[in-house]
């Protein structure tokens, strides 16, 4: 079953102690597309400016991204985001942030995606969000992800959205400056009280936890000596976790964890270099035999 998401398709100039990259490829919905597409197809809702490299649409089309939802705006100049990374890749520096295009963006999907059952709300403005849910007919899945910017300056219209939202992404911290619950527990039980009855809860190197239900799981992440560029990590794990679930069209508590670990192991691949240079040449191969090596990391 086919998936609509609406993110960014942007441009980033990074520094990592590993090296130095300018003008890749990156953006919440790219890291999603490639992450999701090799489970299931997936459609971008999304704007770029004409200096937008022609080359990265063109690989995306190759993956198999269902493109027709990008806007490009002549004569405008796409998102741009400048960062450095240290050591302990958690908190980057943001050097220079350039919205462009992407300012004042209203986000208009086209016929053919607004019966779209699986949809993910990539990581933004919730009132942008919720205009592109509102043109979307019956959905089947409605997840989202968010950041604590939105949560601390646009907090309404966020608990607006969230009763909506049936899978909420977000970390550790985000949980908690939420619900103001130091107990992560207790601020995953207050945030399915505000709406989504699953929730996903990053802890970056330490894996995530589902709330589901009742129910709760744990899952490790999986031991990596490679990491070049953790932007993407995020929006890759998304991506596979909505990619199965739209692929085994469920959302029971069974197939959640299942799609967890395929988010786990998409994630892996996003750090492995800068922009999508290891997800994005990657095989289903690939994806099986890191699942294997996944599973014998964690069983007992």
């Amino acid at each position: 079953m086919s998936i609509l998401t609406f993110g960014t398709v942007a441009l980033d100039t990074l520094k990592t102690p590993f090296g130095r990259r300018k003008d890749v490829l990156v953006g919440s919905a790219t890291y999603f597309s490639v992450g999701a597409c090799f489970f299931s197809p997936v459609s971008v809702i999304a704007v770029v400016g004409e200096d937008f490299p022609e080359k990265h649409l063109e690989f995306l089309k190759k993956k198999g991204v269902d493109l027709k939802g990008i806007t490009v705006v002549k004569g405008g100049s796409s998102f741009r985001w400048e960062g450095e990374y240290g050591w302990d890749f958690d908190n980057p520096k943001t050097i220079a942030t350039h919205l462009n295009v992407l300012s004042g963006f209203n986000p208009k999907i086209p016929e053919a995606y607004k019966k779209k059952k699986f949809v993910f709300l990539a990581n933004g403005d919730p009132e942008i969000q919720k205009r592109v849910l509102e043109q979307v007919s019956h959905p089947k899945l409605i997840a989202c992800d968010t950041m604590n910017y939105w949560i601390s300056n646009t907090r309404k219209s966020l608990l607006m959205l969230l009763k909506k939202v049936h899978l909420f992404f977000l970390n550790e911290g985000e949980a908690r400056q939420l619900t103001g619950e130091g107990n992560i527990v207790k601020a995953a039980r207050a945030i399915q009280k505000m709406g989504p009855k699953n929730i996903i809860i990053k802890k970056g190197e330490h894996g995530s936890l589902l709330f589901s239900g009742k129910s709760a799981f744990s899952t490790p992440a999986y031991l990596l000596e490679t990491l070049y560029d953790p932007t993407g990590a995020g929006d890759a794990f998304a991506g596979g976790v909505i990619g199965y679930l739209a692929q085994e069209k469920k959302l029971d508590d069974v197939t959640l964890r299942k799609a967890i670990i395929r988010g786990t192991v998409m994630a892996t691949f996003a750090v492995e270099d800068f922009s999508l240079g290891r997800l994005g040449s990657i095989a289903k191969k690939d994806i099986a035999k890191r699942l294997q090596e996944y599973k014998k990391l964690t069983c007992f």
